[in-house]
């Protein structure tokens, strides 16, 4: 080829390379550097350098942002009905769907670590277009759904710190602004917004775990719960609130993005080792971190409302009164305890749901938008909505718990279309290269979800019907 023809080339095809790079999930700029900290001249090695706790605290980030959708008022909501319905009993499984939540989200991570590239880009390359269309259309749906449980919390904690002055649609006023939160946020980099979750996660935990330890449930009962698998025909419901709400489809999304954030060379295997060593270390824990989150709400209910004429009758929106009537003030009001905690869960819920529908959309549609914008499209399709829904449901505590019923089903729904798509990716050679999963895994991970989302689908329909 002669030279001159080269560099015509060479320059036509630079504009294509800044655009792909403006694309991704995150500028090289904005990363998290962690290479060459204890470790110089071991970068041609083909398996992992030794342990470093210097180098597993700047990889630990992604997987507590991520542990989120494990928080918000969703769960918190079948956490209480759980405990309040069904006592302990439920509490296993509370464990094991965090155990297959954990598993996918690992997935997640692998594939972007692997491939440098994000589940919903992923798709885009490598399916047709009906079927990444499809795909992109359920993502949004499953997304907007998980959006409209958030926002709801967020303004029902708002209406309980403001002692019922700010009615339900001008929390959700409030709550939407929350993007231009993140927006500021994010110009300050990527570990100042893991520190504000961080920030937020320890409130919650704080919160909840005064409400554990103001109410003082059994532990005897606890382990029992914990150990002992149990479901009857009258917990059905109180099931589907703790299984259905763990594995979030936007989820599976936004983790194989937020992996990106750190700058890792994945053209080398030991340097992808490395990283998915500390990833699955910090994923774990985040989700210890949820897990107990998760169990101090049920065994608060449990231990205060199994069993009484009320148990039937919380919801998120009750649920901080019935805790100020069964247990007073004490030093600090327990209705502002349960308020600040669900506060905490609806914002950062909200902010992390934003960030999904930013790599969502922009993964899917590889639009040319700045991130402020697309951050706006993706809160309005949301917001819209959920002031409806403020509006129209304000006055009706018990179609609240209805439609939150209602949106469960979306998400069992929508578990498919992102746990399909990323079992398919994360098995090819040609994707993956050597961290492919094997064919045997592959099966029996197709087995557990179909069985998984069968399940969900028919504690649900059971529920409503």
């Amino acid at each position: 080829m002669p030279p001159q023809q080269h560099e015509q080339e060479q320059d036509h095809l630079l504009p294509l390379l800044a655009d792909d790079r403006e694309e991704r999930a995150y500028d090289p700029t904005e990363k998290v550097v962690v290479i060459g900290l204890d470790d110089g001249d071991l970068d041609n090695l083909s398996t992992a350098p030794p342990f470093s706790w210097k180098k597993l605290w700047l990889f630990t980030g992604p997987g507590f942002l991520m542990s989120i959708a494990f928080l918000d008022p969703g769960n918190l909501e079948g956490d209480l009905q759980s405990g309040a319905i069904a006592g302990y009993s439920l509490l296993w499984l509370l464990l094991w769907a965090t155990a297959v939540g954990l598993l996918v989200q690992l997935l997640s991570a692998r594939l972007g670590v692997a491939t440098g590239r994000h589940l919903a880009e992923l798709c885009r390359e490598e399916y047709p277009s009906w079927a990444r269309m499809v795909l992109w259309v359920m993502a949004e749906l499953a997304l907007i759904g998980s959006d409209i449980q958030e926002v709801i919390g967020s303004a029902i904690a708002i209406k309980i710190l403001s002692n019922g002055i700010l009615p339900l649609w001008s929390g959700v006023v409030i709550t939407a602004l929350d993007c231009f939160i993140f927006l500021f946020l994010e110009n300050y980099g990527v570990r100042k917004l893991e520190a504000v979750f961080a920030v937020l996660i320890a409130t919650m935990a704080l919160s909840f775990a005064w409400m554990f330890g103001e109410t003082k449930p059994s532990g005897s009962e606890l382990l029992i719960g914990i150990l002992v698998p149990k479901l009857s025909s009258k917990t059905i419901q109180q099931a589907v609130g703790v299984v259905g709400c763990i594995i979030m489809p936007h989820n599976v999304f936004l983790h194989s993005a937020l992996v990106q954030s750190r700058d890792i060379d994945n053209n080398k295997k030991g340097r992808v080792q490395e990283a998915l060593r500390y990833y699955s270390i910090e994923s774990t824990l985040a989700l210890v971190v949820s897990f107990m989150i998760n169990l101090f709400v049920t065994t608060v209910f449990a231990k205060g409302f199994y069993g009484t004429e009320q148990a039937n009758n919380i919801g998120l929106v009750n649920a901080g009164q019935y805790l100020q009537e069964k247990y007073g003030g004490g030093l600090f009001p327990i209705l502002y305890i349960w308020g600040i905690g669900l506060l905490a869960a609806g914002q950062s819920s909200t902010i992390t749901g934003t960030y999904a529908g930013q790599f969502i959309m922009g993964g899917f549609l590889n639009l040319r938008l700045k991130k402020w914008l697309r951050a706006l499209i993706t809160r309005s399709c949301a917001i819209v909505p959920t002031i409806i829904v403020a509006l129209v449901f304000d006055t009706s505590e018990d179609m609240l718990d209805v439609l939150n019923e209602w949106l469960n089903v979306l998400q069992s729904v929508q578990i498919p279309f992102a746990l399909i798509p990323l079992l398919y990716l994360v098995s090819q050679e040609h994707i993956m290269g050597t961290f492919k999963i094997g064919p045997v895994l592959k099966v029996c991970l197709i087995i557990a979800f179909v069985e998984l989302n069968g399940y969900i689908s028919m504690l649900t329909w059971n529920s409503i019907g």
